[in-house]
């Protein structure tokens, strides 16, 4: 593809050359038509001088040789007004006279016409001639017989507009080479700030992801500019989180993947099947904590807040969506002989705006910490309430709960809380769902002891009162 340089000379070229030949066509066709003019003003004025001299009282032999000079002096004058280098190259294409009475030829110039003009009409016109195109003056000398017609051939006329013509036209043809490199150099001139840009970004080190400086800038190139500034600084974050995750990726799973070998090694240096099945055992609840933590990290991942993308929502029903997790997670609360009970109005209006898998994640995680810190034999209570603004999704488990003044960063990402705790993971994958949902999270001491977990969602806006 052809560079901006090139398309934009090419493009001004051909703006020019039309305009130019517009111009020049406009041009010729006036100057044709003011130089027409100015040769039938001549013939008409020498016609009027050849009638005074027709009627002055001369002898006829005087006024013969008074013609033959006034030829003579009329062709060479002629020439000289059309141009003298003209008059050299058409020695022909002087002035031309006849005097006629009636039908009979008294005198004529040597130029003129030799065929007889039969009741040409009087004024201007113009006759095929003896194989020419003459341009003719008839005029009627006063009180006598006798007409003089003044003649003038008009490819002697043509041949002379267009070397005017040429003449007017040749400084804009020697000018074009010219213009077309001052274009040349004005384009590059004013497309040097691209250039800088491209240089800069050519010559950067892949690393490097500050915004580019070059100042001052126009203003279209300052927009292409700024877009690659807000680029540039989306994939500096983009980086950024993604070396934080590798980070607290392995900085989590060091210790339990340490552990998981010790429990293997003592599965492999166990001297009796009990021991060894002990080990085996813990090593399985080790890879199950880290599977959980491996899920929970890609979780956190994927929620990180993403300025270039907006989740897509979906409609479902809230209270359908945690009854069926409920379902799913049961068994985990079975197996401590724990109970989970759900308090919700079944003719209330549950659709809401989710995006996939939300639901899903916060009641696995919110029932999932109360399982994990609930003891034997307790209830877990969640409870599904509705407000004109906000969904509620309460979980109220009978744990030990959360002092105050750690509630504010058990949300935080890998902040633990007891001794029971779990990959500090949770509830930051909580408020982060909950922050989407343009909602809130909060704290709270449970009635009957333990913790309170509330997360108020927002309801869509057509259902708002």
């Amino acid at each position: 593809m052809s560079s901006i340089r090139q398309r934009t000379l090419g493009l001004a070229l051909l703006v020019f050359g039309i305009s130019m030949l517009m111009i020049g066509f406009i041009s010729y066709r006036y100057a044709a038509h003011e130089i027409e003019a100015l040769y039938d003003a001549s013939l008409e004025q020498n016609a009027r001088l050849l009638e005074g001299l027709l009627q002055a009282p001369l002898p006829e032999e005087a006024r013969n040789v008074l013609l033959n000079s006034l030829e003579n002096a009329l062709g060479n004058a002629n020439a000289a007004r059309a141009d003298r280098r003209l008059a050299e190259y058409h020695e022909d294409s002087q002035l031309g006279f006849q005097l006629w009475e009636r039908d009979r030829l008294l005198l004529r110039s040597a130029n003129a016409p030799v065929s007889p003009l039969i009741n040409p009409p009087y004024g201007f016109t113009s006759q095929l001639i003896d194989g020419y195109e003459w341009r003719l003056y008839v005029l009627e000398v006063t009180g006598t017989a006798q007409r003089i017609v003044v003649s003038e051939r008009e490819d002697m006329r043509g041949d002379i507009i267009s070397a005017v013509a040429l003449r007017t036209l040749m400084p804009d043809l020697i000018g074009l080479p010219l213009l077309t490199l001052l274009l040349w150099w004005s384009i590059g001139w004013g497309l040097a700030p691209l250039s800088r840009v491209a240089e800069q970004i050519r010559s950067r080190d892949p690393h490097n992801l500050q915004p580019l400086t070059l100042n001052p800038l126009p203003r279209e190139l300052a927009t292409i500019a700024g877009a690659l500034n807000r680029l540039l600084e989306r994939i500096r974050i983009m980086r950024v989180r993604e070396k934080r995750f590798i980070a607290d990726a392995a900085h989590e799973l060091r210790t339990p993947l340490a552990v998981l070998d010790l429990h293997a090694q003592n599965a492999l240096t166990a001297d009796n099947v009990k021991d060894r099945q002990e080990a085996l055992n813990h090593l399985r609840d080790g890879v199950a904590r880290g599977t959980r933590l491996v899920t929970q990290l890609l979780t956190l991942a994927r929620l990180e807040p993403e300025e270039e993308s907006q989740p897509e929502y979906r409609t479902t029903n809230l209270l359908s969506e945690v009854r069926e997790m409920l379902a799913k997670i049961s068994p985990l609360a079975a197996e401590r002989e724990q109970q989970l009970l759900l308090n919700a109005d079944e003719q209330a209006d549950w659709l809401m705006l989710e995006e996939p898998g939300a639901i899903e994640t916060l009641v696995q995680n919110l029932v999932g910490n109360a399982i994990q810190h609930s003891p034997n034999h307790s209830v877990i209570s969640i409870t599904l309430a509705t407000t004109p603004q906000y969904f509620q999704l309460i979980v109220d488990d009978q744990g030990p709960g959360i002092p105050i003044n750690e509630r504010k960063k058990v949300v935080e990402r890998f902040q633990r809380a007891g001794p029971s705790a779990g990959s500090g993971l949770g509830l930051s994958i909580v408020e982060r769902l909950v922050m989407r949902h343009n909602g809130t999270l909060q704290l709270d001491d449970a009635p009957n002891g333990g913790l309170r977990v509330q997360a108020s969602l927002q309801r869509p806006k057509e259902k708002s009162k």
